[in-house]
């Protein structure tokens, strides 16, 4: 059985390509409006995953 997700929410996976790239799903990009070429920073913790986030350093 498929969950239930809010539309506000995501939950999906995205797969690492050969060059090391992670293609960010489409809902999502239209869901948080990333336009071709915006800048994301990416946050990682060894213990607790990665995050993205908009703006750069």
């Amino acid at each position: 059985m498929k969950p239930k997700i809010p539309r506000n929410k995501f939950m999906g996976q995205a797969q690492v390509g050969a060059e090391g790239q992670i293609v960010i799903p489409e809902e999502v990009r239209e869901m948080l409006h990333i336009e071709l070429g915006e800048k994301l920073l990416l946050l990682a913790d060894k213990k607790k995953g990665m995050a993205l986030q908009r703006g750069a350093l």
